[in-house]
């Protein structure tokens, strides 16, 4: 099985932030000594970088899922945690980033050119990081956030100036070792190349690279053989050369049909623009190469059949890599090729500014200068409204509240409304009780909105892990207190009845009334007994 891979789907996620530590100062004589929580560390990033040693992607085939270290945690004593160290993982030269649905995320052609595939999670801030004069003690620190998940395809375009094509068994392979240093796989039965091979080219002063495509058959474009499969590979190139046996032996085939039937291969193929050359392949300049002329059969089949080719209007070179015959005068053509291309970007680049330096591409995010911090959806589940906030902030600040300290939740309460949530609120007619979604459905958090849970945290003198405006206070009307003192009044009526019922079935020896009235004259004959003794 060849050890070549040009296709993966890479499962990328970001290293979670740490969380923030919540923490006051304890040392003897000293009862104020404030808050000291911790700031949590950053998460890794997972970066994909260009590496001039790596030539295919089977790591990734086998290790789809990467996931970048996690930020550290806070601590107490203002001992932040640690920021994670970035994944690297290096790519060959000529890669394309795509997300699932075939758009181009980034281009990597040169080395050292990166991708952020997915960003770390910022770490929490600790309380000692959220203390204010106004919140002296905060008892709560803000969680750190989950690192990024994302989905993306890459796909390897070797980069090379030409292109080798051809029926199986052409001699491409024998071709390219012929007139370069390349070593690839060489034997007499098709299909012999299974992954593109690359060689470097010195004609001249022109130093260029030549990539040998697996064979092409009838109906390659259609996804037969394994011709199709590597046909990206070609998109880069400058020039094309046809590589046609002259020595075969299969009925029904001659060097003009085995032209005919690659051309048109090469025809149907649909050049993806995310190549860097919107030129179809059939237009690119293209060389006709008559290989194996060391065969006395194959010269003169060459010699046939050359004139129909120059015809054509095509250039066409005899050639036999056995006997290194026509090969200086072939590298000197493909050079020529070469350098009239770069000669042409160059000229088509005089207008331009292009950046030599390393090329950093980081995932477009929601906030801009020119954009509003949120937005405002208006909805509707289940016949009642429901209002949607949309944001960087309001998402990022959800993730990194702790819903189960009531001040954490004032405090985004307090953030929501700086930032203007409270009065979007109102005016897209939100009333008080409706359903408030921050947030996309897979993360999104739910609540009944209340108008009165306004800015102001820092003026309550709440104990720390607590909020005043969170405690359900319910103020009793009138008529609620009016009947509540009626009630206390029956019940009253009913102690005393019940005790006069008892008294009157012998259970007591007087009434109440004659027994409170006996207290009181005990009482009064005490007190006037002590005032004589006195």
């Amino acid at each position: 099985m060849a050890d070549f891979v040009d296709r993966v789907v890479l499962h990328v996620t970001g290293g979670h932030g740490g969380h923030g530590c919540v923490s006051v100062r304890r040392e003897k004589f000293k009862p104020l000594g404030g808050p000291n929580g911790g700031n949590g560390g950053k998460g890794g990033d997972v970066i994909l970088r260009v590496d001039g040693q790596t030539t295919t992607l089977l790591e990734y085939h086998h290790s789809p899922h990467q996931h970048a270290t996690n930020g550290d945690v806070g601590r107490g004593d203002m001992s932040h945690g640690f920021n994670a160290p970035d994944l690297i993982l290096p790519v060959p030269q000529g890669t394309v980033v795509k997300d699932k649905q075939g758009n181009v995320l980034a281009d990597l052609v040169r080395i050292g050119d990166e991708y952020v595939a997915a960003e770390g999670g910022i770490g929490g801030k600790g309380n000692a990081a959220l203390a204010s004069t106004k919140r002296k003690a905060p008892g709560f620190a803000l969680l750190g956030i989950p690192g990024d998940e994302n989905d993306v395809v890459l796909e390897l375009k070797s980069i090379a100036d030409v292109a080798l094509v051809g029926y199986p068994s052409a001699g491409k392979s024998s071709l390219i070792a012929a007139i370069s240093a390349a070593r690839p796989k060489i034997a007499d039965y098709p299909f012999t190349t299974l992954i593109p091979n690359l060689g470097v080219i010195q004609a001249g002063d022109t130093r260029y690279t030549v990539a040998d495509v697996p064979g092409l058959i009838e109906g390659a474009s259609e996804g037969k053989g394994l011709g199709h499969r590597f046909l990206r590979h070609v998109e880069r190139s400058s020039a094309l050369v046809h590589v046609i046996d002259c020595a075969t032996l299969e009925p029904n085939r001659d060097p003009i049909s085995d032209f005919d039937v690659i051309r048109g291969e090469l025809e149907n193929y649909e050049v993806d623009p995310t190549a860097g050359v919107t030129v179809p392949l059939n237009e690119r300049p293209k060389l006709i190469v008559l290989n194996k002329i060391d065969v006395p059969e194959a010269r003169e089949l060459a010699e046939f059949v050359k004139p129909m080719f120059e015809e054509r209007g095509f250039r066409v070179f005899e050639v036999s890599t056995a006997s290194h015959e026509g090969l200086k005068q072939l590298t000197f053509a493909m050079a020529q090729i070469v350098e009239e291309d770069r000669k042409a970007q160059r000229k088509a680049r005089k207008n331009t500014v292009v950046a030599e330096d390393t090329v950093v591409v980081k995932p477009k995010g929601f906030r801009s200068k020119k954009k509003q911090e949120f937005i405002i959806r208006k909805e509707e589940r289940n016949l009642e409204p429901l209002f949607r906030v949309i944001g960087e902030k309001p998402e990022r600040w959800i993730k990194q509240t702790d819903f189960n300290n009531d001040e954490a939740v004032g405090y985004l309460a307090d953030r929501l409304n700086r930032l203007g949530v409270e009065d979007q609120l109102f005016k897209a007619g939100a009333i008080a009780g409706d359903a408030v979604v921050i947030g996309e459905e897979t993360d999104a958090v739910v609540f009944d909105w209340e108008p009165t849970m306004v800015g102001g945290a820092e003026l309550l003198s709440s104990p720390r892990g607590t909020d005043v405006r969170l405690e359900e206070l319910i103020r009793p009307t009138r008529a609620q207190r009016k009947a509540e003192f009626h009630e206390r009044m029956d019940a009253k009526a009913e102690a005393r009845a019940e005790l006069e019922a008892e008294r009157v079935a012998g259970i007591w020896t007087e009434s109440v009334e004659e027994m409170k009235a006996s207290r009181q004259s005990k009482a009064k004959a005490e007190k006037k007994a002590e005032t004589e003794t006195e």
